[in-house]
């Protein structure tokens, strides 16, 4: 899971055991230390680095036929061999590898008595479009770094490869900036959430995010950072006053879900700011894309703020409500001058920024047609925050859709679009347990509709009876139908 481009069955198995040696060729290093970390934990195996090894993983420059994100494998009774022109393409490889060793490979306690090995294959392998992505949003409620370490491992499982990272929002700012320290000191900080009573928040450090994206890195998974403007913005705007429309109000960070109709101002201290958070971003997240959010801002502020008409003249706009576009575009200027490609939620008027349609599917086509490269993000079929069924036992999500794994497996793929991702809201999602009953096994269904060159929901119900396997020895949380062989993936 997801299903292989071309899976060949051979005769004889390989074998093994203690003896077992890993040979791998200058750049495949990584993906070597990445296969003895996944399957030692059960096997037990030391699997050491030897060049006589007959598991040989190497990175192959021939095989730039598969892309940057293709292998190929093959099993025999002497020897498995992992070929990519990539380092991705290895880590996706060495995944395929541990799930033919055994579903009971996948865990994290020693298993005794199995007498582990691969079954004789050929496999050559590539996606069917290159953006296979989940947003998690540690805004609403924060998750330390090892949950969002383990998060990353299980998308790798399913060759997702991007984790698009929701670091700030109304009820809470998660990004340090050094030269903004109160943006975490303060706005990482909430006195409730909707009169719980209970205080919450938290930050990252440079160095925690810096040490993820190289172990997302090793395992194929590439992190796109959001920062929210100029809407969401009022736990920036808590920790400090002047960035608002009204800067001697004071605020604090906003400890109800939805919308503020809190934004920020449009005055050249704004921008500068905004810009030294970008530069920041920029610095500790190496990956191409940098998400500026720009959606669901209210325009109420600027219409009643002096300082955003005298934008307005001064830009020759023709109302406030122009300033939303107006704002992400110079955000959208700096994020290009650096070099990187910047990604908004809805077209900003500049082709250069990526779309995520999340209001209908049907937008994405008029964001093709204005020359966006596109995400899909629909939210009837991507949002994991919406329950997956209508089941007493599931737990509570964001109440008004059902989303199950047969919706996301058919989310539409207009011709010419990157690819799609999924997107886990947090505001009902207060802890790693419930992210995860919540992400699987709909993670899965939208992983092979976005590799496997031919999708068949048939065929993806049939494998999941085997993958649910898989995702018992790896720990997931399943509901009780998914945690039964016979009924693999939620009714629909």
């Amino acid at each position: 899971m997801p299903r292989p481009t071309r899976l060949i069955r051979r005769h004889g198995r390989f074998a093994l055991d203690r003896d077992t040696a890993i040979r791998a060729t200058p750049g495949a290093q990584g993906a070597a230390r990445l296969l003895r970390a996944l399957l030692r934990p059960a096997t037990g195996l030391p699997l050491p680095l030897h060049e006589d090894g007959r598991v040989v993983l190497a990175l192959d420059d021939r095989l730039v036929g598969l892309g940057d994100e293709g292998y190929a494998l093959t099993v025999n009774e002497h020897a498995v061999v992992l070929r990519a022109a990539t380092r991705h393409g290895l880590a996706h490889g060495v995944q395929t590898i541990r799930q033919l060793v055994s579903p009971t490979a996948m865990g994290s306690r020693p298993v005794s008595g199995v007498d582990w090995g691969l079954p004789g294959v050929d496999v050559r392998d590539a996606p069917r479009l290159p953006w296979r992505g989940v947003l998690l949003d540690v805004a609403r409620h924060f998750q330390p770094v090892a949950v969002l370490r383990r998060f990353v491992d299980l998308m790798a499982v399913h060759k997702l490869n991007v984790l698009h990272l929701h670091l700030t929002d109304d009820q809470g700012w998660r990004m340090p900036v050094p030269r903004h320290p109160r943006l975490t000191s303060v706005g990482g900080w909430r006195a409730e959430s909707m009169g719980d009573g209970v205080p919450h928040g938290g930050s990252y450090t440079r160095a925690e995010l810096a040490a993820l994206v190289s172990y997302a890195d090793e395992r194929g998974v590439r992190i796109v950072p959001e920062i929210e403007m100029p809407g969401h913005a009022r736990a920036a705007l808590a920790a400090y006053p002047h960035l608002g429309n009204f800067p001697r109000r004071r605020l604090p960070v906003w400890t109800r879900w939805g919308v503020s109709d809190e934004v920020f101002g449009v005055d050249d201290a704004v921008l500068e700011f905004c810009r030294d958070v970008l530069d920041e971003v920029i610095d500790v997240f190496p990956g191409r894309h940098v998400h500026l959010g720009g959606d669901e801002c209210p325009t109420s502020e600027w219409e009643s703020s002096p300082g955003a008409f005298r934008r307005v003249r001064e830009e020759g706009l023709a109302g406030p409500r122009e300033l939303h576009g107006w704002f992400l575009r110079a955000m959208a200027d700096h994020v290009a001058g650096r070099g990187r490609v910047p990604v908004s939620w809805e077209p900003i008027g500049d082709p250069r920024v990526v779309v995520m349609p999340w209001r209908d599917a049907a937008d994405a086509r008029t964001a093709l047609d204005l020359g966006h490269d596109v995400v899909m993000a629909p939210h009837r079929s991507t949002y994991l925050d919406y329950p997956q069924s209508a089941d007493p036992d599931e737990p509570a999500g964001q109440p008004g859709l059902v989303v199950t794994a047969r919706d996301v497996y058919h989310l539409p793929l207009p011709e010419g679009v990157l690819g799609a991702q999924c997107a886990l809201w947090t505001e009902y999602v207060p802890t790693a347990h419930h992210l995860e009953r919540l992400a699987y096994p709909r993670l899965a269904a939208l992983a092979d509709a976005l590799w496997a060159q031919r999708p068949s929901w048939t065929d993806f119900t049939e494998r999941m009876r085997a993958h649910t396997g898989r995702l018992s020895a790896l720990s997931v949380p399943l509901s009780r139908k998914e945690d039964d062989a016979r009924s693999p993936v939620p009714p629909c």
